[in-house]
């Protein structure tokens, strides 16, 4: 199969910073936005939402997992919510038992959130819902040598987005 992208100059170098992205890199980039956009799509209808929650509820689960505790206005921050969008977040996850709200052993003033061990177990069954999702579709989908090509390729999503990579 051929590649839809104009290919590398020869030598494979790394452009230095200063020469910015080049036109086969906006290709590339908008390419792969949209295809890993496509997979969270695909794997989010494959796998079951039971009670429906919404794509910040579980956000909230995801962040608090294993035995993270925040504050509610933290989490807010990280979603990009308001307090009081949170707050009707966190009252249904309450609700549910996902989790847990306890006083702030610095401010007892401050309310910090933790998993249950029931929404502990409903993080677990999600993640494993989605992993056996993709398994199945790579054994179904995709032959031995292009698995070997999606480990060396997720060895550079990996460095693209390490904390000590220089952009």
């Amino acid at each position: 199969m051929k590649s839809p992208f104009s290919s590398p100059p020869s030598g494979g170098a790394i452009h230095p910073a200063s020469d910015g992205p080049q036109p086969r890199d906006m290709e590339i980039a908008a390419s792969l936005r949209i295809t890993l956009n496509r997979i969270v799509k695909v794997m989010r209808r494959e796998t079951r939402n039971d009670g429906q929650l919404s794509l910040t509820e579980r956000s909230t689960l995801g962040l608090l997992y294993p035995d993270v505790q925040l504050a509610p206005t933290d989490i807010a921050r990280t979603e990009k919510v308001t307090t009081q969008s949170m707050s009707q977040v966190v009252n249904h996850l309450v609700e549910l038992n996902f989790i847990a709200r306890t006083p702030s052993a610095d401010d007892g003033r401050k309310t910090l959130l933790s998993l249950t061990d029931v929404g502990r177990a409903r993080v677990e069954q999600a993640r494993q819902e989605k992993q056996e999702w993709l398994a199945k579709a790579l054994h179904e989908k995709i032959s031995e040598a292009e698995k070997d090509l999606l480990v060396e390729a997720l060895l550079i999503f990996t460095k693209l987005v390490d904390e000590g990579s220089a952009l």
